[in-house]
């Protein structure tokens, strides 16, 4: 049966050449087998005009166009001293074509790093980048204001944490680009456009093939390539100019926000655990300047959250497994602001237009249920109980909205709603915030379920759990399904967002080590390898997220809501929070230009007035301010045409005729350059190294967490104590005292005197709040460590031999204080018998261990021991496969079998056709 392949661009190397009137890009594959040329017109001062001939040529053909190329640009015929085509910078890929006041730029990538890795395609980050002007300077046409703008795009850093991958579609979820490869195969062997005759017919050229005559069949693979989700493509309006003109390949879309990936060591078996984060590019912008959302139902700071567990040990999508679970954080959906022209660390919060049927609502609602299906969940974590009201504003008119959205949907795809104050929770010395937010989030795994690629469930089989019988999702013929998802909200959707959504992860990853056959029950223990490891993700994904929109790194982590953070916390608290009213105050208006500036919203003009001329940017985002709408939605019927049909299955991963229109098919052979990931990977007819097929420098469990001392469990899934750890997880502590403290500390004990002061800094609990707990202590008792001075010295003796025990077995794994066992005695003097013994044996005689000592034999060879050993055996296919070498190098070949040729015949297909 034909397979479905993800296609991989043919250009991820390009070298830009400079003529007088042309630049031509030239770009590559990565075995530099195939190449495109790219013309790109010097002599237009203000338009656009590129050259695709569409033409795929060889190494050779494209040093002759150069050559002629260099030739033809020189100033006299013959003359070699000045060269007419000149090399001007070597990329990786092209981010978009970008005009302001003069003519066009080309963006281009120039450097990058490898960060992640899903089955054998890379996922890289943009290092650093080069913006080359296309005019030529004798038609330039200068503008004073030129300059500024140029300044104000390169405001946006592309070197940070701005992404992108060669053969993997970083904007849709693992979820989605698994079900496409799996749709059946008759959906994509009866083309019905044109355009897929046309592909078809051209892949019948490109099939010629030497081998014909021989009679091997060809097999055939079909090559998808899909529309990305523009809602997290950044660079989709820099490439919508040439979108139509140029080869797909010449395409690249990148994403924005965080990518990070981590090994999980179980045993020597190695699993990633990757967490990538996709920052939406519509209504985009900073903290104070972009909240609540805009009238097409786009949320500010909205971001779709997926960690991917796989095995590393098997690469592929097909004979791997691989599991994935998505959740998104964004801002409420109303028409809501914050004014910070009044220079308040918490501007009020103010409702800008009153939405009495929820229609904005509606419109993200819907947007939601076409991506993830039903159903729905809601988290709010906003405050419900203030003197002044603050917060509360937003979830009296979102509950509302929520309530009249579901009155006309049917009952089993209703949105939940779940309200919790976690503000108010975390200053209770009576109530444990984690051990609540774990609660929610058993529940909301449970109706969602999560992605998995493998039928085969044989863990819960053998070791049978209650809770995998109540898991919800989508089962399929091909493994589970993930319908609905988590929308996790506060007021900045920041601090305690991050807190929420890695509970819910913690538990997601427990069913997924579980499906996968890595856990006896899908629970997850705090303060395991494992555990540890994910919240450093987890506290990097948040500070980078925390960054890109509020300006700083997150105030409160996970260990603030434990209360097991070091004293020293208190005072970065303090300067993430002063860090953040700095950025906002003063940087947040220059880096909302730079992003309305390089997402096109606002693209320059001179009968326009200029970019910080204007006094708001609230009529670039909201387009019903500027033209009239000419169809209105309905307020009953608020979804899509054909969503309610599907559910609980997602829109967008139904194979439905508008679905399949936006997949290209391709028939190609099955070891084609184009859709091979393997060859793309491992590079079998190149020399590589290890350092640079393995390049990225991920972070190791066995090497971050687990102890160095000699008989610990290396399970990753051990409860460990703080100072077992190999990497410090409670900071460096004056004395042993402190420690102990926070070991006490780590379950429920209330936070430590100055965590109240560290609260009312943060965006998690303002300044009214804490007189309402005021009554609640939050002092924590010193726990004594040393006994009275009344005890007896028989106590104190005990202490003393404890302590000693405990040292001895630190390094040793064991307690040397007791005397051992009579059986072990008695395998200690077996053991000195035969060391004694094997000094005084000569090695021509024969040796009879029943002499020396009586072992059970343990071998599964007939002779085994310090100086003999017998030859295992070795079956015939062996011994024929060695025989063949050793012929070869003797310069006698075996006759070739029908793989042989297979492989032959692509090798010379790739690499001389």
């Amino acid at each position: 049966m034909p397979q479905s392949a993800g296609i991989i661009s043919g250009i991820q190397r390009m070298v830009l050449y400079e003529t007088r009137a042309r630049y031509f890009l030239v770009g590559t594959n990565q075995a530099q087998t195939k190449h495109r040329v790219l013309k790109i017109d010097r002599t237009e001062p203000k338009d656009l005009v590129i050259i695709d001939d569409k033409h795929v040529y060889n190494q050779q053909e494209v040093r002759e166009l150069l050559g002629r190329l260099d030739l033809g640009n020189r100033t006299k015929i013959g003359q070699k001293g000045s060269s007419g085509l000149s090399r001007a910078v070597s990329a990786f890929g092209i981010v978009g074509f970008v005009r302001f006041l003069e003519g066009y730029y080309i963006v281009l990538i120039t450097k990058r790093r490898k960060m992640a890795d899903i089955g054998g395609h890379s996922i890289y980050k943009i290092e650093d980048t080069s913006m080359i002007y296309i005019p030529n300077d004798s038609v330039r046409v200068t503008h004073p204001d030129e300059a500024r703008y140029v300044r104000i795009f390169q405001n946006v850093d592309l070197s940070s944490n701005f992404y992108f991958s060669y053969s993997y579609d970083l904007s849709h979820s693992l979820q989605y680009n698994l079900t496409l490869l799996q749709r059946p195969y008759e959906l994509w062997s009866s083309p019905s456009s044109s355009e897929e005759e046309e592909v078809q017919t051209q892949s019948k050229q490109d099939s010629f093939d030497i081998f014909e005559e021989e009679g091997l069949p060809t097999q055939v693979v079909y090559g998808l390539q899909n529309e990305p989700y523009y809602k997290y493509v950044w660079n989709g309006k820099l490439l919508e100019r040439v979108k139509d003109i140029v080869h797909h390949d010449w395409l690249m879309y990148i994403i924005h926000g965080f990518c990070g990936q981590s090994k999980l060591l179980i045993y020597g078996r190695p699993v990633y655990i990757t967490l990538i984060a996709r920052r939406s590019s519509k209504f985009a912008g900073t903290r104070f300047l972009k909240r609540g959302a805009n009238c097409e139902g786009d949320v500010a700071n909205e971001v779709e959250t997926e960690q991917i567990v796989h095995d590393a040990s098997v690469m592929s999508f097909i004979a791997g497994s691989y599991s994935s679970y998505v959740q998104v954080r964004g801002s409420v959906p109303l028409y809501w602001s914050q004014d910070i022209s009044t220079m308040m660390p918490k501007p009020p919060i103010r409702l800008d237009q009153a939405d009495p049927y929820a229609h904005v609502a509606a419109l993200h609602f819907d947007q939601m249920l076409q991506r993830f299906g039903s159903p729905i969940i809601i988290l709010n974590l906003v405050k419900k109980r203030e003197k002044r009201k603050h917060e509360k504003i937003l979830s009296e008119e979102l509950y509302p909205a929520v309530i009249n959205l579901n009155q006309f949907l049917p009952p089993e795809n209703c949105i939940d709603y779940i309200a919790w104050d976690m503000a108010r929770y975390t200053k209770s010395k009576l109530c444990n915030v984690l051990d609540r937010l774990s609660m929610i989030a058993e529940n909301v795994v449970k109706r969602t379920g999560f992605f998995i690629n493998r039928s085969d469930f044989y863990c819960h089989t053998i070791r049978p759990d209650d809770r995998w019988g109540d898991l919800g999702g989508h089962i399929t013929a091909s493994g589970r399904v993930q319908t609905g998802v988590l929308r996790t909200n506060c007021v900045d959707c920041l601090d305690r967002t991050n807190t929420a959504q890695f509970m819910v992860g913690k538990c997601a990853l427990a069913y997924q080590l579980y499906a996968l056959g890595m856990i006896d029950k899908p629970k997850l223990q705090f303060d395991t390898d494992c555990v540890r490891l994910f919240e450093e993700l987890y506290e990097d994904h948040g500070d980078t997220l925390s960054l890109q929109y509020g300006g700083s790194q997150l105030v409160h982590r996970v260990k603030t809501y434990r209360k097991i953070a070091p004293w020293t916390q208190h005072s970065k608290d303090i300067m993430q929070t002063l860090s953040r009213y700095y950025s906002n105050a003063f940087s947040d208006a220059d880096r909302q230009d730079a992003i309305n500036l390089f997402l096109q919203v606002y693209q320059p003009s001179e009968s326009k007035p200029h970019l910080w001329e204007l006094p708001t940017d609230f009529y670039l985002h909201q387009r019903n301010t500027m033209a009239l709408p000419q169809d209105r939605r309905s307020y009953t019927q608020w979804w899509s045409g054909g969503i309610l049909s599907y559910l609980p299955v997602a829109y967008d991963e139904v194979a439905c005729e508008d679905t399949m229109k936006k997949v290209k098919v391709k028939r190609v052979n099955r070891f084609d350059e184009g859709t091979d990931i393997y060859t793309e990977f491992f590079k079998p007819y190149e020399l590589t190294s290890f350092d640079d097929t393995f390049c990225i420098a991920m972070t190791n469990s066995a090497r971050e967490f687990m102890p160095k001392t000699v008989g610990v469990d290396p399970s990753p899934f051990t409860v460990r104590k703080p100072e077992e750890t190999g990497k410090s997880v409670l900071g460096n502590k004056s004395s042993k005292e402190e420690t102990l403290l926070q070991r006490k500390t780590a379950a429920s004990a209330p936070p430590p005197p100055s965590e109240e002061a560290i609260s009312s800094t943060s965006e998690d609990d303002s300044e009214e709040d804490r007189d309402d707990d005021g009554s609640v202590s939050q002092r924590s008792t010193p726990i004594k460590l040393l006994t009275e001075s009344g005890e007896s010295s028989r106590t104190q003796e005990e202490f003393q031999q404890q302590q000693q025990q405990q040292s001895f077995k630190e390094p040793y794994g064991l307690n040397l204080a007791e005397f051992p066992s009579d059986d072990d005695l008695l395998i200690y003097e077996r053991f000195a018998h035969l060391g004694e013994s094997q000094h005084r044996v000569e090695r021509t005689e024969h040796i009879n261990l029943a002499n020396i000592i009586c072992l059970e034999p343990v071998s599964c060879f007939s002779e085994d021991s310090v100086y003999a050993v017998s030859p295992p055996q070795v079956d015939r296919d062996t011994r024929d496969e060695f025989e063949s070498h050793v012929m070869a190098s003797q310069g006698q070949v075996r006759v070739l079998c029908r793989d042989d040729m297979l492989m032959y015949r692509e090798y010379v297909k790739n690499r001389y056709m």
